[in-house]
């Protein structure tokens, strides 16, 4: 099977459906890849990188059409494009079926199969081939580098033999994927960030990051189906309104993220609300493709109203072509890895996955899918009570071991003997062996498993006398026993702190690497 890249013909898209490592993934899958000439070349990726990973250059988009069994892009063909598919070809791709009628009749004259990128539905499974996540991640990201250009003042606070300046105050509306990833990145510049969110399960999240979770006086979830928020009742969002009004005067940076699927993005700052801002605020609005969450937003152009600046960039992802096109067609990569090898090629409908997000098979309309069963709810079953002896209860007097007891007799005459027949010197040291015993037992097996880590330290402390004593003893005249033991001690002991070293930096690295991977719902 062949599997062809388009160059996107969309306005402002710098994205490409594939990358040479994914390339790669495809040749050892036994697929062959044609990648249209300069179809990376936006990301920053030229042919030339394409071919050393085993993918054949084809002059026009002609003969991707004509040659691939498998077609991957990022935006919807044009109708233009959808003309030149053919019979049993699979297009992968965001569609968004909801939004374009047309071009599923069109492509659906074709007979072709189409799989919509967008559709994909929010589940564990699919995670890993969840596009609009990672899309969403890059734009919120990006929201805030956008917004920092415009503002013309720091995020965070500086100081200055003069004085100082306070941090900017940012509100993010809607703590999806996006919103989240706004939040961190501006916290890492600096700034004082609040967010709102209609579902509770998110708050943690956004406090997680350093941000804080605001509230309504008014008791209503927001959870809907798919990890986004529903639609709320006309009291919240009156309640919602006036939170945000009372919040504006002293907001510099709002970016609102909030999407609703299949319909217009709902609109939560209004004109009154930028009136109360400050001039040289900033709006950033992810939403502006769809409407956006500003009344005043217009998509892809900053709009000045009293001094504010309300950016409605569409295209925040193509802003960072290569990283986006890196994530993107990974989600790619994965979900070809699900629909197997080419000698094993098969979309199975029987897999939630590829029922949600198939939009035409063969030319036969499959849109919309049928909802996803959710799991109905099992109460716990009702344990019937342990029967429980009392009489063990009330006899509450330890029980003497008599192996114990013997254990206990053997060390004490044991101790007697040595005391009299041996050297003064030995009593000595046996008496600190007896100590540290006692000691290392008191600080390591009385705490619980998951305090361990933290004492590392302290066995590296207790390690690092155990190394001095021995070190001490290997210097003295003593006998080739003692000389051993100090150099058996010393040995273990080091090996015990270079150990620890190496536990405590390799768990650091593994918590500087999941930082700021935060689980997040969609909004």
């Amino acid at each position: 099977m062949k599997i062809g890249v388009l160059k996107e013909t969309a306005a402002r898209e710098k994205r490409v459906a594939a990358v040479p490592d994914t390339v790669k993934q495809y040749v050892k899958m036994g697929y062959e890849v044609l990648i249209e000439h300069n179809a990376g070349r936006d990301a920053r990726l030229p042919d030339s990188v394409y071919e050393e990973a085993g993918a054949r250059i084809v002059p026009s988009s002609s003969e991707i059409w004509t040659e691939s069994d498998i077609v991957l892009k990022v935006r919807p063909p044009s109708t233009e494009e959808a003309q030149n598919a053919r019979e049993g070809q699979i297009i992968i791709c965001l569609f968004w079926p909801a939004q374009n009628p047309e071009l599923i009749e069109t492509l659906a004259a074709q007979k072709a199969t189409v799989l919509a990128l967008d559709a994909i539905p929010r589940i564990s499974r699919a995670q890993a081939v969840d596009v609009l996540s990672s899309q969403a991640a890059i734009s919120g990201y990006r929201a805030v580098i956008e917004a920092a250009q415009v503002y013309g003042r720091c995020f965070g606070a500086q100081f200055t033999a003069a004085g100082k300046s306070d941090p900017a105050n940012v509100l993010v509306i809607g703590a999806g994927v996006a919103g989240l990833a706004a939040i961190a990145a501006a916290r890492d510049l600096g700034a004082q960030v609040s967010a709102f969110d209609t579902r509770e399960a998110v708050k943690e999240e956004i406090e997680t990051l350093g941000a804080k979770a605001l509230n309504v006086e008014f008791e209503e979830s927001g959870e809907g189906t798919g990890g986004y928020a529903k639609v709320m009742s006309p009291e919240f969002i009156a309640a919602e309104m006036k939170l945000f009004k009372d919040l504006a005067p002293k907001t510099d940076i709002v970016i609102t993220t909030a999407a609703i699927p299949g319909r217009r993005a709902p609109t939560l700052v209004k004109q009154e609300m930028l009136e109360a801002m400050r001039e040289g605020s900033v709006v950033v609005d992810l939403a502006a493709e769809t409407g956006g969450n500003c009344e005043l937003t217009k998509a892809d152009e900053i709009v000045e109203f009293n001094g504010v600046q309300i950016i409605g960039y569409t295209d925040l992802t193509s802003r960072m072509p290569t990283h986006a096109s890196d994530f993107f067609s990974r989600n790619i990569a994965q979900l070809i890895g699900l629909l197997g090898k080419a000698d094993a090629f098969k979309i199975d409908l029987e897999d939630d996955i590829f029922r949600q997000m198939i939009v035409l098979q063969d030319g036969e309309k499959m849109w919309p899918p049928p909802p996803l069963e959710t799991p109905a709810h099992t109460p716990p079953a009702e344990r019937a009570p342990i029967p429980v002896d009392p009489a063990p209860l009330l006899d509450s007097a330890p029980k003497k071991s008599p192996a114990g007891f013997i254990a206990s007799l053997i060390l004490i005459t044991l101790a007697v003997v040595i005391g009299l027949k041996a050297p003064s010197n030995f009593i000595q040291h046996l008496a600190i062996f007896v100590l540290a015993c006692f000691v290392g037992w008191k600080v390591i097996w009385n705490v619980k498993a998951s305090l361990h880590t933290p004492l590392m330290s302290v066995t590296n402390a207790i390690s690092g006398i155990i190394i001095l004593g021995g070190l001490l003893q290997m210097k003295t005249d003593s006998s080739q026993v003692v000389l051993a033991l100090g150099g058996l001690a010393t040995l273990v002991a080091s090996i015990n702190v270079f150990g620890g070293f190496l536990v405590t930096q390799r768990m650091l690295a593994m918590f500087r690497s999941d930082k700021a991977t935060k689980g997040g719902q969609h909004v």
